[in-house]
């Protein structure tokens, strides 16, 4: 979020107030991790489950989006930073990049069933770092043309690529992973060209999300249609050319980049919209703004909880034993702890950690 680069701390003073809504939408983005990983089987009171599944997926898209938006809060927004400075904020990114490495690796070794995204946000960082000067009509366009190719190349290198039973890490992480980086960076590069747009204006916020409503539409409504196509098998198996006109959740293909990157522009503008609207809000939803404020440590969190249930306890909550009461604690004790804790201190405790290692940085000139 993220879990991303959006982990840095780039509040300050009256920065936070213009931020509060993308801490609201990380907090979020968090939470929907929380209830795909947490909430079990899918129950079947039709409501609860549809709005379980909406989660799956578009959580973890959302995260990519906001890491892309909080590249280019570090490497300067509305003025670029330049010189050492310029030098200096890239070094941080990558230096983040390579914490997120080192963390997922440790979280993955905690064996608890969740596939840790933390790696392959980390490559994605590496991946679009080179692109933060351009505009946000040039990232549109990469975002757009990205999410075009890129998945039917996946295709072909998941297809004749090397044997599956070969562990080879950094194809792995480039493709054929839970959240391959070849799939993952139309989401950054559009969260890159977000941030490089004006977003002052209540107009900016309604068509991005318009915008929003017509990827989600061509994502998810064209799949619709292209699976009812003469001779399209009605439920394609993945592996087959076929597969690439779905768009379920993590089919990574252009459908599903397309419909997920509208669900987090939908997501993104409703909480401008709201926070801009309706002043008395923040106080309502400020557990989760909280959880926003710190979404690294939220992460890891809910990720040792859901280690500590499957190692010492023999409760596997990702796959048999989770429960929408079991969610309901971890939402309530991440949501307690993050309020808690920004009552004392300005930043998570893993923030801190990312901020002090990143800031060796200033070292360069």
């Amino acid at each position: 979020m993220t879990m991303n680069a959006a982990i840095a701390d780039v509040r300050d003073g009256a920065a936070v107030d213009r931020l509060v809504d993308i801490d609201l939408a990380r907090g979020l983005a968090v939470l929907g991790m929380c209830v795909v990983h947490v909430g079990g089987p899918i129950p079947d009171v039709a409501l609860v489950r549809d709005l379980m599944d909406l989660a799956s997926g578009r959580s973890s898209a959302l995260f990519a989006v906001l890491a892309g938006f909080s590249i280019i809060l570090i490497t300067g927004r509305k003025a670029q930073k330049s010189g050492v400075a310029g030098g200096q904020a890239v070094a941080r990114v990558a230096i983040r990049a390579l914490v997120l490495l080192a963390i997922g690796s440790i979280l993955t070794c905690l064996a608890t069933n969740v596939q840790i995204i933390l790696e392959y946000y980390g490559i994605c960082f590496l991946l679009v770092l080179p692109l933060h000067r351009l505009s946000a009509q040039q990232l549109g366009l990469i975002a757009a043309g990205t999410a075009l190719v890129l998945p039917q190349v996946e295709f072909l290198l998941w297809f004749f690529g090397p044997d599956p039973e070969v562990l080879d890490p950094v194809f792995e992480l480039m493709v054929s992973g839970t959240y391959p980086a070849m799939t993952w960076v139309p989401f950054v590069i559009a969260g890159m060209a977000i941030a490089r747009l004006s977003l002052n204006t209540q107009a900016m916020h309604w068509r991005l999300g318009l915008a929003g409503v017509a990827l989600a539409v061509l994502g998810y409504g064209g799949s619709w249609l292209a699976l009812r196509l003469p001779g399209v098998p009605a439920d394609p198996e993945a592996g087959t050319p076929w597969w690439l006109l779905v768009a379920s959740p993590h089919s990574e293909t252009t459908f599903s980049i397309l419909g997920n990157t509208g669900c987090a522009l939908i997501i993104l503008a409703a909480c401008w919209l709201a926070m801009n609207a309706l002043p008395h809000l923040r106080k309502l939803v400020w557990p989760i703004i909280a959880v926003g404020s710190m979404p690294l440590t939220a992460y890891v969190l809910h990720i040792v909880g859901i280690a500590y249930f499957y190692h010492a306890m023999k409760i596997d909550l990702v796959r048999a034993d989770g429960s929408l009461s079991m969610l309901f604690g971890f939402v309530v004790v991440i949501s307690t702890f993050a309020v808690l804790w920004l009552r004392v201190f300005q930043r998570g405790p893993m923030e801190v950690l990312m901020g002090r290692i990143a800031d060796l940085a200033r070292h360069i000139r």
